[in-house]
């Protein structure tokens, strides 16, 4: 299954959440690849803690293959070659965790019928190798996001399971952009039908994801006064009508994660250890994004709303 991970602005936690999906995944025992196709600024290999993807996407990123200057992308397998002391220790039962990197010094660029069929090509053989491919998108309605819905419009890919992820934080200007990412006039949903894709089919296959939501129940916020207290509810009550105005409220969202400090300070992947022994994470964020890794794969997560 392909699963592309789009959103509308930078800073939404649409990489280091998919980072941390694919993470979990992999835990799960599945075979997980990441494709870092955030072309002008891919950041993958830091959450991973791979310091050698630098040197590895110098001429053999994502972006030297799709553009032809590299006959293969470089792989690196995740769980041999992060310096994350915790992720270096393979958990038995776990499955592959493969990153292809974007290369340090690419950036974006429109869609040839060359590069096309590379894309195309790629996800074939990743697809027969993998049990999930997790696709990072630039941000916006990008060269990257113009060139994964040709991709997949394509007869040979029809038979491709493909889910989109769409990213926004919780505050007003992010779910509103988030909306218009996706049904916007020149957005996701409008640029695929004009490649070829089925409106309705391509409607059900989106969903979003609340990044960093601040929970004013939490322990995290108890120590703010009465006041700050009815303000934070009253906002998460506007924007919970403004999301369902906006055509992404409930029914459209796969997933929350709560607001996390550890997050806020790196973007990093959230491991047992920083939940159980250092303590430095929240537990309700390890299982925000453990529940959120099973839906991408559970059917009954995507049915028509």
């Amino acid at each position: 299954m392909l699963v592309f991970a789009a959103s509308d602005k930078g800073g939404t936690g649409r990489s280091v959440t998919s980072a941390n999906l694919a993470y979990h995944r992999a835990l799960a025992g599945d075979d997980v690849c990441y494709l870092d196709f955030d072309f002008g600024s891919p950041t993958a290999a830091a959450v991973f803690d791979v310091p050698d993807a630098r040197q590895a996407a110098e001429d053999r990123g994502l972006h030297s293959y799709l553009i032809g200057e590299a006959a293969e992308p470089a792989r690196i397998d995740v769980w041999s070659d992060t310096e994350h002391r915790v992720l270096r220790t393979r958990p038995p039962g776990s499955g592959r965790l493969v990153l292809m990197p974007g290369d340090v010094s690419g950036g974006e660029f429109a869609t040839t019928d060359d590069n096309l069929r590379r894309c195309v090509d790629l996800l074939l053989r990743l697809n027969s190798e993998f049990d999930l491919i997790i696709v990072d998108l630039s941000a916006g309605r990008s060269y990257a996001v113009d060139m994964v819905l040709e991709a997949t419009s394509l007869r040979e890919m029809s038979g491709v399971e493909a889910r989109w992820l769409v990213f926004h934080r919780w505050t007003r200007q992010h779910v509103a952009a988030a909306a218009s990412l996706v049904f916007g006039k020149r957005g996701i949903v409008a640029g695929g039908v004009a490649r070829g894709h089925d409106e309705e089919a391509l409607r059900n296959v989106i969903r979003f994801v609340r990044a960093a939501v601040p929970d004013p129940e939490s322990a995290l916020w108890s120590q703010v006064s009465p006041t700050q207290s009815a303000w934070m509810r009253e906002c998460d009550r506007d924007l919970k009508q403004l999301a369902s105005t906006q055509g992404i409220g409930y029914s459209l969202v796969l997933g929350s994660v709560p607001l996390e400090p550890v997050l806020q300070w790196r973007e990093q992947l959230i491991t047992d250890e920083d939940v159980l022994d250092s303590q430095i994470a929240n537990r309700e964020t390890w299982d925000a994004l453990s529940e959120l890794a099973g839906r991408l794969t559970d059917d009954k997560f995507w049915e028509q709303p």
